[in-house]
C-alpha cells in the first residue's frame, strides 16, 4: 500500500509543550462542541508522573501557559486520559482518569475550567486507565476498556510469568460518574491484548475495538460486538497495515478513518517508518474484511526507539484533523508533545 511521509512539513507542525531536560508523555485530547476550544494533558514522566494540563481556543493552532490543577494531579501514576461524557439528563462534564491502583477520576462540570482532585472509581485498577471512554446507544450509558496483567487490579499482586494480560470493559450507566466492576473480555498468556482504541461502524449498529499485542508474536489484533458491548467475536489479526499500539481513530467528513498509532511490527516482520508516529487511512469495511486499507502516513520521525505515539485525534468542523502526541522529535533531547494537522484531501493529491 502506498506509504506517505509528512515528518519533513513543518508547516503542518505546531509545538505543544517542551521542557529542557523534562521528559512529557503521553497526551490525550479533548475537542468540545464548539469545535474551537481544545484540552489536553499528559504526564511529566513516561506515563507517570504530574499532569500537566493545557488548552487551546483556536483548534489548536495555539496553547495556553499549563494551567493550575488540583494539588493531588501531582500523584498521578498512570497515563491520565480525558473523555467528554453526558448525563441522561443532557448535563455535559469532562472526566479524567489516572490508572495502576486504584483507577482515580477527576471530573470537571464547567468544560475543564475547574476540576475535582482524582478520587478512587472503585477498589480495582490497571494500565492505560482508560484506553478508551464510549457512550453507548442507552443517554447516559458509556463503556471503557484497559488491561492489566495481574499487578496493579487489586491489591493483591497477582503478575505471574509468562504473564496473563487480561482485557476489561466496565459500564457507567450515569454519564461517567461512577463506574460498575470490571468484567474480563478476553484473556491470554500467549497472545498479550492491550490498549483498546473504540470505533463504532457507521451505521452505529457494531463497535470494533483494536488492540496492541504485546507479546511480539502476532500482529495488533480486532474484536467485534453488535450489543453494545455485552458480547464480543474472538481477537483476530489485523492486517500488517495495522501493526502498531494505542490506535486512536475518528471519521472524517467523507466517511474515511483515519487512525494514528505508533508502528510496531512482531518479531520477524517489518512495516514502513518502525518506531515513528504514524497514521493509518481507510474505511469501516477495510477493518471487518481484513482489508490493508488505502495508506499508510508518518507523521513525524521519533529518534529513539519505539518510544512516542499515544495520540489523541481531533476532526475539526472543517475537516482539518489535529492528531497530537509526545516523541523523541530532537535526537539527543528528552520527548515533547507536538500536534500535526492535516486534510484527507491534502493526502489524496500527495498520493497521486
Amino acid at each position: 500500500m502506498p506509504a506517505l511521509d509528512l515528518s519533513k512539513d513543518g508547516a503542518r507542525q505546531v509545538q505543544v509543550d517542551r521542557e529542557p531536560g523534562q521528559y512529557l508523555g503521553h497526551p490525550t485530547t479533548v475537542l468540545l462542541e464548539d469545535g474551537k476550544t481544545m484540552l489536553c494533558v499528559y504526564p511529566k514522566g513516561h506515563g507517570k508522573g504530574g499532569i500537566v494540563y493545557k488548552r487551546s481556543a483556536d483548534g489548536g493552532l495555539t496553547w495556553s501557559d499549563r494551567l493550575p490543577t488540583p494539588e493531588n494531579w501531582v500523584t498521578s501514576r498512570e497515563v491520565p486520559t480525558l473523555h467528554r461524557v453526558v448525563d441522561a439528563a443532557g448535563k455535559k462534564r469532562l472526566i479524567m482518569w489516572s490508572g495502576l491502583y486504584p483507577a482515580r477520576l477527576a471530573v470537571s462540570e464547567d468544560d475543564g475550567a475547574s476540576w475535582s482532585g482524582l478520587k478512587p472509581a472503585g477498589d480495582w485498577g490497571g494500565i492505560v486507565v482508560m484506553g478508551f471512554t464510549e457512550p453507548l446507544k442507552t443517554p447516559g450509558y458509556y463503556m471503557a476498556m484497559f488491561h492489566d496483567d495481574g499487578r496493579y487490579f487489586s491489591s493483591t499482586n497477582t503478575h505471574a510469568k509468562p504473564p496473563l494480560f487480561i482485557l476489561y470493559k466496565v459500564f457507567s450507566q450515569d454519564g461517567g460518574l461512577t463506574w460498575g466492576k470490571p468484567e474480563p473480555v478476553f484473556q491470554s498468556s500467549e497472545v498479550n491484548l492491550c490498549e483498546p482504541g473504540f470505533i463504532r461502524s457507521p451505521d452505529g449498529k457494531e463497535i470494533a475495538v483494536l488492540l496492541r499485542e504485546n507479546a511480539r508474536k502476532k500482529n495488533a489484533h480486532i474484536i467485534f460486538s453488535r450489543d453494545e458491548g455485552q458480547t464480543w467475536t474472538a481477537p483476530r489479526e489485523l492486517p500488517d497495515s495495522l501493526n502498531g499500539d494505542r490506535h486512536t481513530g475518528k471519521y472524517t467528513a467523507d466517511g474515511r478513518l483515519f487512525i494514528s498509532f505508533r508502528s510496531v511490527a512482531p518479531k520477524g516482520k517489518t512495516i514502513p517508518y518502525l518506531g515513528d508516529w504514524v497514521a493509518w487511512v481507510g474505511r469501516y469495511e477495510d477493518l471487518v474484511e481484513g482489508k490493508p486499507g488505502q495508506y499508510h502516513v508518518r507523521l513525524m520521525d521519533n529518534t529513539k526507539g519505539y518510544d512516542c505515539a499515544y495520540p489523541g485525534v481531533e476532526v475539526l468542523p472543517d475537516d482539518t484533523i489535529v492528531t497530537t502526541t509526545y516523541g523523541h522529535w530532537t535526537a539527543g533531547e528528552m520527548p515533547y508533545i507536538m500536534s500535526v494537522r492535516l486534510k484527507l484531501s491534502e493526502l489524496d493529491a500527495m498520493k497521486k
